[in-house]
This record gives structure tokens, sequence and C-alpha cells, in this order.
């Protein structure tokens, strides 16, 4: 099925006469903890979980995964150079992590070797959206100078 995605992206974007789209896999919602897995019948551990799924992406000739920050690295040794990692479950660093059971500051997933990162409720539900992105901008640029 990846396969199949990936070769009719790439058909699409020839006939297109475009460059052909990222097509992105999801390994684990990173709202879902070890006990959540359980519920659903996966024994593994999360990691575990995330690495053979990745696997099977990178194999899959996909661009990448969707993935916590905290299993980039696991990805990143798994998978070949340049697959991408998109990051959600992003929290700036004062932010509370809500229903994210695997988060990371904004700073701390590109460090760890994120290729992009999603920021969705600590920008929207901000008094000030602006000032919020602004404030995870700073921090991300700060811990590019340590």
């Amino acid at each position: 099925m990846m396969r199949a995605a990936k070769a009719a992206a790439d058909d699409a974007a020839a006939v297109a006469g475009r460059k052909p789209p990222l097509l992105i896999g999801v390994t684990m919602l990173t709202s879902l903890n070890q006990q959540a897995l359980a519920e659903i019948g996966i024994s593994h551990p999360v990691t575990e979980q995330v690495e053979r799924l990745a696997a099977l992406a990178d194999a899959s000739g996909l661009d990448g995964v969707v993935a916590s920050a905290q299993e980039i690295d696991i990805i990143r040794r798994r998978c070949r150079p340049g697959f991408a990692i998109v990051t959600p479950g992003i929290r700036g660093a004062a932010d509370a992590v809500g229903d994210q059971s695997r988060t990371l500051s904004a700073a701390g997933a590109l460090a760890a070797g994120a290729t992009y990162l999603v920021i969705g409720r600590p920008i929207t539900n901000a008094a000030s959206p602006r000032a919020a992105a602004e404030q995870i901008g700073a921090e991300c640029r700060a811990a590019a100078t340590r």
C-alpha cells in the first residue's frame, strides 16, 4: 500500500510536470502511551512499535514519518539519511502537555533531529498566537546558539 501510494504520487507529479510531494507515513500518535497500546492489543514497547513502523515506511520508499520527538534518535539510527521526521506534540518550554504523552519543546525536537515541527495548541490556544509563535521561535534560536 505504501509503495503504491508513493508510485501514484510520483506518477501524478510527473504528469503535472511538478516535483513530487513528500509522502509521509504515521507511526504512533503522540497522545498514545504504553497503556493505550496495551488496550488496543499491542504488547511491544512504544519505541519498538515506532521503529518497526518507520522501518516499514522507509523500506516502502516513503519520504518520512510522523513521530514523537522522543523517538527521533531511534528513527535516525534505523532509517536512511534524509528520511524526514515530522514531529507533532511540540510545546513551548512553559506550556502544559495537555493530552499528549510523548512531547518535547520545539528547541529540544530540533536538537534531536526533527525535520519539521507541528505546533498547534500552544499557538492557537494562546491569548496572543503571534506572541506564542514568536516565543517558541526565540526558544529555538536561543538553543541553536548554545
